[in-house]
């Protein structure tokens, strides 16, 4: 009886237990679901889709990993600019702008799938160790780089490490046949935006300046230059900002506030959750008085556009060159602290002093259409002609001159079409062998010793003056097989000398000062400024 009892109570025991087990799963499922239609009914779709996709996915899934799938693709839904950087990219992304990065200290070319050191950085790792312009890397830590086609980023990646990490470097210094070993100590390397600064040719009063990003010292270079070419005599400026991207706001401002009166508005930002924020200049520039040109082109964006919208706009200089990108949208560095991640989300629009967005017309969700719009122009003709540019009425500004001015992008004072000169089919054909390029690298290393020695425009001007270098530059072509006739020799010749004067005196200290020195007086643009700064404008 006892045990027909006991067995009673077990089994009653077992079917309560499997009742309140089921109880609490329903409860349990219930408790689920009103959670996720909670999240549903709160408009946080986004939450329980990565929750559903973890939980009930066929394959393990991780949030962080849908979110690095995600996140990208719902960036750049929103506008052009916004977008996701993940930790694996942080560093590489924002190198161009924080100043520094850490390597060796050379720059150097491919030519012949063999690395060729073209310059030194003065003070940089490299030069303590003894490289000099001309050596050729041969091997890096005992692996062979030279003549297996290896990608040029992969070298960047093999010379670059920690700083203070060791690269064991093979050098092939000619006419040496055999490799020098170079142990070489990484070291952080001044990233510099400045790419040139010089008296222009044949007009001592005109100096000329040029950098290609507004990084972290950007303010600091360029006001160097303004000074060191003040003290050479130049009472008139040309800023060349054509195929300059932009970078960080304050340094554009810091740039048109050393031109602009106390008072006068450099650029205003205003967004759906940023409040409008002014900036006006101080009164404190060191430049008001020079005479200014800025200079610009289709691939002219963002920080670049604000500097020449202050300019116009104040009716503080002339505006030479070609329609400008139009990048007017604010991105603010949002770090996500866990991973080292982060997004770059846009917060608000720039806008110029009468009012102007900078911004041109762009459709959510459509990048192509956005980033084609400048094969467009193209197609439409506006590289070569101002009549072919047409723009809404709605876009329409005035400055306080007088001047019509439009918005979506910066439009110049003066137009100038895209360069054609000396473009002739026998140029073409050295440009498509980069037989220019090439000559003017075997010309380096046959006047290595001099080309060191050089420190100067003055001792490069000296070191080409018995030089024949085009007729040479003929007959090297000719060995390769590209024959000109007279009239493309007589319509091609100042450009080809130009270049290769430029490309060799990359080779120099001098870099490349020395390049746009040469190719300024071949650069219809550039000649065109100097024009107006020449001409009083209306």
């Amino acid at each position: 009886m006892s045990n027909y009892k006991t067995t009673i109570r077990v089994t009653l025991f077992i079917v309560t237990a499997l009742l309140v087990g089921a109880a609490l799963g329903i409860m349990l499922e219930r408790a689920a679901l009103r959670d996720a239609y909670t999240d549903a009914r709160q408009g946080d779709k986004l939450s329980w889709a990565l929750s559903e996709i973890e939980e009930r996915y066929v394959d393990p899934i991780t949030r962080d990993s849908l979110a690095e799938l995600a996140l990208p693709l719902l960036l750049q839904d929103l506008d052009p600019h916004s977008v996701y950087i993940p930790a694996s990219e942080f560093a590489a992304t924002n190198e161009p702008l924080t100043g520094t990065f850490d390597g060796i200290g050379v720059m150097f070319n491919m030519l012949t799938d063999t690395v060729q050191i073209t310059n030194v950085i003065s003070g940089g790792p490299s030069a303590a160790a003894g490289i000099v312009a001309g050596d050729r890397i041969i091997t890096v830590n005992d692996s062979t780089i030279a003549g297996v086609k290896m990608d040029q980023d992969k070298v960047v990646g093999m010379l670059r490490g920690k700083r203070g990490s060791t690269v064991k470097l093979g050098i092939l210094r000619a006419p040496a046949q055999e490799l020098l070993p170079v142990t070489v100590t990484r070291g952080a390397i001044p990233v510099k935006s400045l790419e040139a600064a010089f008296i222009v040719p044949g007009n001592p009063e005109v100096g000329y300046i040029r950098f290609g990003r507004f990084a972290a010292t950007t303010h600091s270079e360029v006001l160097a230059a303004l000074m060191q070419l003040r003290e050479q005599g130049a009472r008139k400026v040309i800023l060349d900002l054509r195929g300059n991207g932009g970078g960080y706001l304050d340094q554009a401002i810091y740039i048109a506030n050393e031109f602009l009166p106390k008072g006068h508005k450099i650029v205003y930002t205003e967004g759906h959750a940023s409040r409008r924020a002014d900036q006006n200049a101080d009164g404190r520039g060191r430049f008001q008085d020079i005479e200014l040109a800025v200079v610009i082109d289709e691939n002219s964006a963002s920080a670049s556009e604000i500097v020449a919208g202050a300019i116009q706009d104040n009716d503080r200089g002339v505006i030479v060159g070609r329609r400008s990108f139009g990048k007017g949208l604010v991105q603010e560095q949002i770090p996500y602290p866990l991973d080292g991640s982060a997004m770059r989300l846009t917060i608000a629009r720039y806008y110029t002093p009468v009012g102007r967005s900078i911004q041109k017309p762009y459709t959510p969700g459509h990048g192509d259409d956005y980033n084609g719009e400048l094969i467009r122009r193209y197609e439409h003709n506006e590289m070569l002609t101002a009549d072919s540019i047409h723009l809404a009425d709605s876009l329409k500004y005035i400055t306080p001159g007088g001047k019509i001015v439009y918005g979506g992008g910066i439009m110049p004072d003066i137009f100038v079409p895209v360069d054609t000169t000396g473009l002739t089919p026998y140029f073409s054909k050295l440009f498509q062998k980069n037989l220019i390029f090439r000559y003017a690298t075997q010309t380096t290393d046959r006047y290595r010793k001099q080309i060191n020695a050089v420190k100067t425009l003055g001792d490069l001007d000296r070191f080409f003056a018995d030089k024949n270098l085009f007729y040479d530059f003929v007959a090297y072509a000719d060995r390769q097989g590209i024959h000109p006739t007279e009239t493309e020799m007589t319509l091609s010749k100042a450009l080809i000398t130009a270049q290769i004067k430029g490309y060799i005196g990359r080779n120099t200290p001098l870099d490349e000062t020395a390049f746009y020195y040469y190719i300024f007086p071949q650069d219809s643009t550039l000649t065109r400024a100097v024009q107006a700064l020449d001409t009083p404008q209306p």
